[in-house]
């Protein structure tokens, strides 16, 4: 299994560094077809003073809109052209202006999505939350600082059994086999009829080892921390430079309401994150 199509979501110039300094790599590892994609807003109309459309802002608005699509197209050309790997560029227009969004019929038909992880500030990132919850697809989220590794030689696996935990194990199957290890973490195990607390994550374990992985398991209690909390200690702690993620295991209404672990790691995670749901 490896992923033969690659997109790359390129919102702003910073989000295109940082993405295809992860993507190009990835598709050079797996030999992929990478697609570049960029999306910009339609000028809104606007209606001057006597009542007519202003074609004045409208022409400027177009002329910055293609300006910054070319400017994006460049970064993607001088990244890719001398890799020799199979490329295209994607240039779209929608009245969001959202490269994630506007994209979404191309992510569902890919094998991976890299996208850069929001910011606060600065230019508008793209929205991956949306991205990561519709797209059907899994999505690798590249941090904003930081170091970029893209070997994933230590991945973290946070399993609560859910079926979003168990896509995003099997999608990650193709960094999870060559990783040199996998942490399967459990925390705050329920005692059940089914399993009790310190066997939580023996069959995920066992499932992914047959596929030929190097799998162990952690059972973790959260002590009042939070789970996300929780996720990010462990990830520092034990250097993983990978964490596997079902996503919005709970609804995407109560995440948005109350926060969550997806949210929390679309933001802050210091490493690449694998989330699918």
């Amino acid at each position: 299994m490896r992923f033969k199509t690659i997109v790359a979501i390129l919102q702003n110039e910073e989000d295109a560094e940082r993405v295809l300094e992860c993507a190009i790599p990835l598709a050079d590892r797996f030999q992929s077809h990478l697609i570049g994609i960029h999306a910009e807003a339609l000028p809104v109309p606007y209606t001057s003073a006597t009542g007519f459309p202003d074609t004045e802002f409208l022409q400027v608005s177009a002329d910055m809109n293609k300006e910054r699509a070319e400017k994006l197209r460049a970064i993607f050309l001088r990244h890719i052209e001398d890799s020799g790997l199979s490329f295209e560029w994607r240039s779209l227009e929608s009245f969001s202006g959202d490269s994630a969004l506007s994209g979404i019929s191309t992510v569902r038909t890919a094998d991976l999505i890299i996208a850069a992880q929001r910011e606060s500030g600065g230019d508008p990132s793209a929205d991956v939350d949306t991205l990561v919850y519709d797209a059907g697809r899994p999505v690798l989220v590249v941090p904003h600082s930081g170091p970029l590794v893209t070997s994933f030689k230590h991945v973290l696996l946070a399993w609560n059994g859910s079926k979003e935990a168990a896509r995003a194990a099997f999608d990650a199957l193709p960094f999870i086999i060559e990783a040199e290890k996998t942490d399967v973490v459990v925390i705050d195990p329920p005692d059940t009829l089914d399993e009790a607390p310190e066997a939580a994550g023996a069959e995920i374990a066992a499932a992914l080892s047959r596929h030929g992985a190097t799998v162990s398991v952690s059972v973790l209690q959260s002590g009042g921390l939070s789970v996300d909390d929780v996720i990010q200690t462990r990830v520092v702690e034990t250097g993983a430079d990978l964490l596997v993620l079902g996503a919005y295991s709970h609804s995407w209404l109560r995440q948005l309401l109350f926060g969550g672990v997806t949210r929390t790691v679309l933001r802050t995670v210091p490493v690449a994150a694998f989330l699918s749901r």
